[in-house]
């Protein structure tokens, strides 16, 4: 992490109740995802309980019978006890030594077998809250027997969500949302939200306390843990500038019909409950499965002990959630956080990586050392159906190519559930190579929608102006395959040679493209076909990192990306004439010599005996090789 990062969160860390200065989402929530090893493990999440305090709550993924583990930095749910919201039971202590220990980087678990924890069979999932002002805090107090307990919080907000347990025996765990404060619920059973204000002693929540009542939590003598988390609304204090919502907690209803709310961001992960009617509580997320229109989200039940299943109804907008109608209809409460990271990378490795499958690592098959959101993937010797695939975490297990018209189609081994890279190998040959791109702010951003039968305008999660863009209708073949918008050119298309300006005009409108919308134009097909899913990628220049932009080349023509080492990604098309869709790339070579390309636009193999660039410290060079005219570049530093 960059020193100047690391100086605004440990000033955001020190400045009490200022809220969430300089802190990022990635700061203080984090979904992890791992595989048991019946051994020793750390997690890097890079959320700090040590010095902060905070909630990890743990789940077997692939089987039932496994239950939900919490451990917290309050109420002794750590080291070798842990509660576990699907059953009643209070702390509850594992055989022998601490089983969980937690650090300034994420949390370790030990040699513990268990199914629930860290069984070398199965696949888990973490889910951690960082104490911080406006997002989430836990405390713990004991209860009186009076009518009336004032408890104070260091939420620095109104409690949004807040759940109450007592660790010293049996007891229920009682929710409360926003929706009602008179309601209460039950986040280990399925019933409908219950009206008893007395529970909560006849008092809604306030910035800095809460009351508790009846014996159910308050019980004299009984200890008790409470988890709050806050809903922003416009008060939040997270990223570089201090002025944005990192989560909101809220209410919509199902009519039968297709809904919507508008969270003001794109969610990383939801909890949601039905208030009027019996329903699982539904945990969703975008590192296990949580996408746009056409996709099952992936669902675990705080409440129950079973394996992951399939969640219909519920998908992601870029700025917030929608569903078809299906499910339980009636009001729904949610708590959703918002996709991070908000603020620009520092550099390029953090978004950008390239890597042979066969690399030492059979899992995933592409390593990046992020968390992926975009890759490529080819295989290099070529051959008829050797076409470039390109596939998203927005999308899932379904597959496109660059070199193809054909529709999205579903591939298994397309998987994005890991940490570190996507695709899980279906061979371990380093004939295969794949690129990998993380969505960040000012850098890149992907978009998924609907088309509609007239021009439509679509937000976007850039935070800049988009200087490129990738278009791919999803759902069914394009006529040309993936239009590319490139400045005020005309369409240019992956699977194609063509010049600038085919196909007609623009398929995005560059009079009205902002750095929070686009337009695609009415009666595009390629963009905008009404009733059919479409994805969008987004680029932009960032300084010394990424570079998008165009040159007229003749004899040897140098490009000044404004980088200090050079570019380690080179795509480059020739836009006043045909000309295929080059790519060259440092792993594989970009050096004073021959240099090794590959082309978006063909089924052929790597072609490596020819020097149509070469290496320059601030962006690369074209060569005389080259045919001269104007291009269009995209360099990655």
């Amino acid at each position: 992490m960059a020193t100047k990062k690391k100086m605004l969160q440990a000033a955001a860390g020190n400045a009490g109740g200022a809220g969430g200065a300089a802190l990022d989402v990635e700061d203080v929530f984090s979904t992890y995802l791992y595989t048991g090893n019946d051994s020793t493990q750390t997690i890097t999440n890079g959320v700090d309980l040590d010095g902060e305090g905070g909630l990890v709550w743990i789940k077997n993924r692939s089987s039932s019978g496994t239950n939900h583990s919490i451990f917290d930095s309050e109420s002794g749910a750590t080291g070798g006890t842990r509660l576990r919201p699907n059953l009643s039971n209070g702390l509850q202590a594992f055989n022998g030594t601490a089983v969980f220990t937690t650090s300034s980087t994420g949390f370790a678990l030990n040699n513990d077998a268990s199914n629930d924890l860290n069984d070398s069979s199965y696949n888990y999932v973490s889910w951690t809250f960082r104490k911080a002002p406006k997002f989430f805090t836990c405390l713990t107090y004991t209860g009186s027997a009076s009518a009336s307990q004032t408890i104070s919080h260091d939420l620095g907000a109104v409690p949004g969500f807040m759940v109450i347990k007592k660790t010293s025996g049996s007891g229920t765990w009682y929710a409360r949302h926003r929706h009602d404060y008179d309601d209460f619920y039950m986040l280990n059973a399925t019933d409908a939200a219950s009206s008893y204000a007395n529970l909560w002693a006849s008092y809604a929540p306030t910035d800095v306390d809460f009351k508790v009542g009846t014996s159910d939590v308050n019980n004299n003598g009984d200890t008790y843990v409470a988890y709050l988390w806050a809903h922003n609304d416009g008060d939040g204090e997270f990223g570089p500038d201090a002025d944005q919502d990192i989560i909101k907690c809220g209410s919509y209803t199902n009519s039968g019909s297709a809904w919507s709310v508008d969270l003001g961001f794109e969610p990383q992960f939801l909890i949601r409950k039905l208030a009027d009617g019996t329903s699982d509580w539904q945990i969703t997320d975008t590192m296990r499965g949580l996408y746009p229109k056409g996709q099952n989200a992936k669902n675990l039940r705080a409440n129950t002990s079973n394996a992951e299943n399939n969640a219909g109804g519920i998908q992601i907008t870029p700025t917030g959630i929608e569903g078809t109608g299906n499910g339980a209809t009636g009001t729904w409460i949610y708590i959703a956080i918002r996709r991070g990271p908000l603020a620009p990378p520092e550099s390029a490795t953090e978004v950008f990586a390239m890597d042979y499958q066969g690399n030492g690592t059979t899992d995933p098959a592409y390593v990046s050392g992020f968390v992926t959101d975009f890759g490529i993937r080819y295989y290099l010797p070529g051959g008829a159906n050797a076409y470039p695939i390109s596939g998203s975490r927005l999308t899932g297990t379904n597959r496109l190519t660059t070199r193809s018209t054909s529709a999205q189609v579903s591939q298994s081994s397309l998987t994005w559930d890991y940490m570190n890279g996507w695709y899980n190998p279906d061979s371990n040959s380093t004939n295969v190579f794949s690129h990998m791109w993380k969505r960040a702010p000012n850098y890149m951003d992907c978009v998924a929608y609907t088309g509609v039968a007239s021009a439509q305008t679509l937000t976007h999660n850039l935070g800049v102006v988009p200087e490129m863009i990738w278009i791919k209708k999803r759902s069914e073949a394009s006529y040309y395959g993936f239009v590319v918008y490139h400045g005020t050119t005309g369409n240019m298309y992956l699977a194609n040679t063509f010049s600038s300006g085919y196909g007609g005009s623009n398929a995005v409108n560059h009079s009205t493209i902002s750095d929070t919308t686009f337009e695609v134009r009415n009666g595009n097909g390629e963009a905008n076909e009404p009733g059919e899913t479409h994805i969008a990628y987004l680029f932009a220049s960032l300084a010394g990192i990424s570079k998008v932009g165009s040159v007229t080349h003749s004899g040897t023509t140098n490009v000044d990306c404004g980088f200090t080492s050079g570019a380690r990604f080179v795509l480059l098309k020739r836009t006043d004439a045909s000309g295929d869709w080059y790519i060259w790339d440092s792993t594989r070579g970009i050096v004073s010599g021959n240099d090794p390309y590959l082309l978006l636009n063909t089924t052929g193999a790597e072609v490596t005996n020819t020097d149509y660039i070469d290496p320059l410290s601030s962006g690369f060079t074209i060569t005389s090789s080259l045919t001269a005219g104007d291009y269009m570049f995209y360099a990655i530093a």
